[in-house]
Formats: C-alpha cells, structure tokens, sequence
C-alpha cells in the first residue's frame, strides 16, 4: 500500500471536499481512464485493490498509471475509550479525491479489456466513476 515516507504534520484535520478537481483531470499517459464524478476519500487500500482488479483482469498486458496518492493520514481512537484525551493516532491513509479527477489510466488493451477491468476496480472504490477514452481512439 501507498503512504508517504515523510510528512510535515503527523495529523490532519478532517477538511471538506469542494468544488471541481482544478487538474489532474485528463488523460496524459493511456488511451483509456477511470474519472471520479463524486467527490470522497479513498484509502490506500481501495487504490491498491483497484490497481489489482485492473492488472489482473488485464492478464498483465499494456500498462497501468495510479494518478492519486493517499498523502493525508486519518487518525483513529482505540475501541472502547472514553471521551477526551487528545485526538488518536494515525491509522490509515487517504487521498481527497474531486469530482473530474483522473484515478486510473491504461494503455495498451483492447477497449473491451480497459471498460472491464475498470469496472471492476470501480467496485472496489467510494466514489463514483466513469470511463473515459482518448478522442479518435476507437479500438
């Protein structure tokens, strides 16, 4: 799983997520992507269990970009502690994903193949998605 080796802070406040994703969204290595449309956190977890449902669907054939990283940490309290006390600490990692953002690209499949292992790794995300194709890209 993806996390960050250093941060400037080893907790974040919660923040909201709003407005359009400002860039990161087209296309600028495959022909095929995977665009959020609804804002949300994902983990590292979701992004390494969609790369897998891509690649394995893809049988390893062409090429696979992750353009989110999950750089902001999420802190949790133990089970069965009391109110107060400080904020817990830092249990997983996410990536504030806006609506328009470019997730996944594949290069070097089949179309079929691309929509597929992309629907696929969109089960496996929070946010909704949808596919999109380079223009003139027919295959």
């Amino acid at each position: 799983m993806q996390q960050p080796k250093n941060t400037k802070y080893r907790k974040a406040h919660k923040g909201r997520i709003h407005g359009k994703a400002k860039g990161g969204s087209s296309l600028n290595f495959g022909a095929y992507g995977l665009k959020a449309i609804t804002p949300g956190r994902v983990t590292a977890r979701e992004i390494e269990a969609g790369r897998r449902a891509i690649t394995r669907h893809m049988k390893r054939a062409g090429k696979v970009w992750i353009r989110i990283f999950p750089d902001v940490p999420v802190s949790t309290k133990p089970a069965e502690v009391r109110m107060g006390k400080g904020k817990g600490s830092p249990d997983y990692w996410v990536c504030r994903v806006k609506p328009g953002r470019m997730m996944f690209e594949v290069d070097g499949v089949p179309q079929k193949v691309a929509e597929e292992a992309f629907r696929l790794a969109s089960a496996k995300l929070r946010v909704q998605t949808k596919v999109v194709r380079r223009l003139g890209d027919g295959g």
